[in-house]
């Protein structure tokens, strides 16, 4: 039986849902070795009901535990943030937590208790091994709630990451089926908050292709990190392309550490451990290209083309400079496509 005091005392017991009925949260215990493997915690089963436990709300609200401080990888999909998160996991430096499944559970549509939240977010942000931070990477399907999350964690620092829109078409069409349904999904999903206004009709939505969907779903949140780097939260921001992520590896590391105050000189010796995690696929290990061959056939590169043009147009008219660029550094390592 799971004591409170295993929850309050184990940093590896993580809050993972939120059961707003009975007013209890859901802890799962996670392994240090699961932290390592690819894939995302909120797909993590337990072998045992000995890994699982149920506290109250007011039991959670209750416990006292130690936190290092936490910082965010805010992301747009298919930019290489999961690579970047697995990265992070860096020995007596850094703990990175990959889509836990308590801030999906968060953005699930329930109203936000801000004081559960701050404590939930506490408990994510507890060491394990003498890291000086944590770093957690939402689901992007969680991004409505960033202002939300960086409001109650004032010292938190967090990454905007993204990439251009080819790419995301790209990784869009050769998931398939799922992989199309997901960006109408995430059209819909996004409108709810970042709409990009276009006066269609039900009708005219409907007859959206996928890509079309996908294609605006990316330039709504083009537009809403945009807003957000022009926040209130603007200092603790920072931009980064996946694309000038893959390019300059070990500079990304280093600038995001320094970002989220991790001196350089503690922190380069170690960079060179998350060397073999840049050899794995980032969500389903193995051999990257062994496992994500490409599979863009030139009838998908050409709608993917028009649909730039198009997307190109929307962003002209709302006079958005497209793709956002990386300024975790202070600039841009190699030129985009402007719109």
């Amino acid at each position: 039986m799971v004591s409170y005091s295993d929850v309050a005392t184990d940093p590896r017991w993580l809050p993972h849902a939120i059961d707003p009925q009975s007013r209890h949260i859901e802890f799962i215990r996670i392994p240090n070795e699961i932290l390592q493997r690819p894939g995302f915690l909120f797909e993590y089963q337990p072998k045992s009901d000995s890994e699982r436990a149920r506290l109250s709300y007011d039991q959670v609200l209750g416990l006292e535990v130690d936190t290092v401080p936490a910082h965010f990888i805010f992301h747009s999909g298919f930019c290489r943030s999961t690579l970047l998160a697995r990265a992070l996991n860096l020995e007596n430096v850094s703990l990175s937590l990959c889509e836990p499944g308590i801030i999906a559970s968060l953005a699930s549509g329930m109203p936000v208790d801000e004081r559960l939240t701050r404590q939930l977010l506490r408990l994510l942000a507890r060491p394990r091994d003498g890291e000086k931070c944590v770093f957690i990477k939402p689901t992007n399907h969680a991004n409505r709630l960033i202002p939300v999350l960086l409001r109650l964690m004032p010292e938190a620092r967090a990454i905007l990451m993204t990439n251009a829109l080819e790419p995301f078409l790209r990784s869009v069409g050769s998931r398939t089926l799922l992989g199309r349904r997901w960006g109408r999904q995430l059209y819909l999903e996004i409108q709810s908050y970042a709409r990009v206004e276009l006066n269609l009709s039900q009708q005219e939505v409907f007859s959206l292709t996928d890509m079309q969907a996908s294609g605006l779903a990316w330039l709504a949140s083009q537009r809403y990190f945009d807003l957000l780097q022009k926040s209130e939260f603007q200092p603790r921001l920072r931009l980064l392309d996946g694309n000038d992520f893959n390019d300059h590896r070990d500079r990304t590391l280093s600038a995001v550490l320094e970002h989220c105050h991790v001196r350089d000189g503690e922190v380069l010796p170690v960079v060179e451990s998350a060397a073999k995690v840049f050899e794995q696929h980032s969500k389903l290990g193995g051999n990257f290209k062994k496992k994500a061959p490409d599979r863009t056939d030139d009838l998908i590169a050409k709608e993917i083309s028009e649909v730039e043009k198009w997307i190109g147009l929307i962003a002209e008219q709302l006079q958005l400079d497209v793709p956002l660029r990386t300024n975790l550094w202070g600039y841009r390592m190699h030129e985009g496509c402007n719109h």
